[in-house]
């Protein structure tokens, strides 16, 4: 025999490795039975809304699920702004919760149900018959939708005994989205037409075709075509020829490689949304570009696109390199099509550079791309770099180049939060026990993630470094407001000394205030992992270096 929440927690170990968490008496017997009994590793967080934060970076930096647990009531609604991060970026996880009893709520419970479906997620309630069943419809669901779930186990049921854990098939992943139909295949026929006889094609990927595996199929229909490529920032290196390559579309972009994207006579998106971001706010691609989106939702997401297929990435490039190669069509790799390929015309390096800037501003702080620039060369290569939300996220976009799409994790910017950065390492060091674990954060969003300071520093250990991007305001304020003439002194903040705060939680801080300091950064990498501490840089920056996606928000706003 065994109780409701041994139920859940078996079956749930069963399909996924790392639990996140912190314990109160909605899951208290839940977590007992995991640790117990089953082989999942279970990590500790501070603050409920790390758990899901931890969650959600581990399956951003890995492609696999993980899951968050948390009481009822205040450790439930402290979730909820994780929740809708991971709800609008789309991240699967499953949050385990305890909630109200059965026989109704108690003067201190809330409508949690209520609550997830307002921010976008689906609750999945635990009875007394189906605990195993509703745990794998749950994974299902999150895997299946590409969501987070809630998975609640009422108070009066989780110490139950409903007898024998029972195996449950599942759960079930769906078959990748196969261009079918005549509407589709024709389109395709026309997006290969209008592939044949471009001058100057340009393909640009997102998260989504990182995620379908498409890597192979694209370059391959690089290859057949010509073209130059581009991608979303979380789409960053998913094409195999880097010398073709743009880098990142939108405000994180290098001037000269936004004005050769505008070049272009015919671009294919290929899982992207073309976020307002991605557009530079509509201004990414020329008006008299023809513009497909290939996408596994169900309609075009921008009003930009001239033509839509409704298909896995993978699959969609796969059958257009087929339509390509096949000789009834003129264009690349056809005796007909254009005879100079647009990608060995283009010095792509040269378009990539940005304005470094000189060490010190004129203020006399660092100037963020100056430090950012060098950081980004003695940084350690096998790196996975996590990001909190703020004006600060341009600087690692820019300098920071990652090596695959799930290297580089920006957690709070679909929902444009702060303060998730500390959360996150947890996730990204559990999943990627063999890499260097980067937080790149702001003042505002670090202080107000302190909660799993101690979290960082405990999982991340020797692999751990954090760059608080220090200008003692929250900078995106100053910029779109401050500027605008209104009160200042909400958007500045006391100079925070988050080098002693590190060093306090066990760590290695360092207040850096020039170029020189950093030095730190190859002595820290000299050392064994398991013979050095996590280490805090302290950037003491300029808050007068506007980054350029923010001048560009600055202009629309203005």
């Amino acid at each position: 025999m065994a109780h409701t929440s041994a139920h859940v927690a078996h079956t749930l170990a069963a399909h996924i490795d790392e639990v996140f968490g912190l314990m109160g008496n909605g899951n208290a017997y839940f977590l007992d039975a995991l640790l117990r009994e089953t082989s999942a590793t279970y990590t500790a967080v501070r603050h409920e809304a790390g758990a899901v934060v931890a969650a959600d970076a581990h399956f951003r930096t890995s492609g696999r699920i993980a899951a968050a647990t948390t009481t009822y009531g205040a450790g439930f609604t402290n979730t909820l702004t994780a929740l809708a991060e991971a709800a609008q970026a789309r991240v699967p996880l499953v949050l385990v919760v305890g909630d109200e009893p059965t026989s109704g709520p108690r003067p201190w419970d809330v409508d949690q149900i209520a609550m997830a479906s307002a921010v976008g997620v689906r609750t999945y309630t635990v009875g007394r018959v189906d605990a195993a069943a509703a745990t794998v419809t749950a994974i299902e669901h999150a895997l299946t939708y590409r969501v987070p779930v809630v998975l609640a186990i009422p108070y009066d049921v989780a110490t139950l005994e409903i007898g024998e854990i029972p195996a449950v098939p599942g759960p079930s992943r769906p078959a990748p989205m196969a261009p079918t139909g005549e509407f589709a295949h024709a389109a395709l026929d026309r997006l290969a037409a209008d592939l044949a006889a471009a001058e100057r094609p340009l393909l640009l990927a997102g998260r989504g075709a990182w995620l379908a595996g498409a890597e192979t199929e694209l370059g391959e229909l690089v290859e057949i075509t010509g073209a130059l490529t581009v991608t979303t920032a979380l789409g960053r290196n998913i094409f195999p020829a880097a010398e073709h390559d743009l880098g990142v579309a939108g405000g994180f972009g290098a001037p000269a490689a936004m004005e050769r994207v505008r070049e272009a006579d015919v671009a294919v998106v290929f899982g992207a949304s073309l976020n307002q971001f991605t557009m530079r706010f509509g201004e990414l691609f020329h008006p008299s570009t023809t513009v497909w989106q290939i996408d596994t939702d169900d309609r075009a997401t921008n009003a930009r696109i001239s033509g839509f297929v409704r298909a896995d990435a993978k699959l969609a490039a796969a059958e257009l390199n087929a339509r390509l190669t096949a000789g009834d069509i003129a264009g690349a790799g056809h005796p007909d099509g254009p005879t100079t390929r647009w990608h060995d015309s283009v010095g792509t390096a040269a378009d990539r550079a940005y304005v470094v800037g000189s060490e010190l501003a004129e203020d006399g702080r660092l100037d963020p791309r100056a430090a950012a620039s060098r950081l980004g060369e003695i940084l350690p290569e096998d790196r996975v770099v996590v990001s909190d939300g703020g004006h600060f996220i341009a600087w690692a976009n820019m300098f920071w180049e990652p090596s695959a799409p799930d290297r580089l994790a920006m957690v709070g910017t679909a929902f444009q939060s702060i303060g998730l950065g500390w959360h996150s390492v947890a996730g990204a060091a559990r999943a990627n026990p063999g890499s260097a674990i980067v937080l790149t954060t702001g003042d505002g969003g670090g202080a107000m993630a302190l909660s799993d300071l101690d979290t960082a520093i405990r999982v991340a250990g020797g692999r751990g470094i954090a760059v608080v991007f220090n200008d003692a305001a929250y900078g995106a304020e100053v910029n779109l407001y401050g500027l605008k003439g209104l009160e200042k002194s909400p958007m500045l903040i006391d100079e925070i000394d988050f080098a002693a705060l590190a060093t306090a939680a066990g760590g290695h801080g360092v207040a850096v205030r020039s170029l020189s300091d950093l030095a730190v950064v190859d002595e820290w990498k000299a050392r064994p992992v398991d013979d050095r501490p996590f280490l805090l840089l302290d950037l003491r920056i300029s808050g007068e270096v506007i980054a350029p996606y923010q001048e560009e928000v600055i202009r629309v706003n203005s």
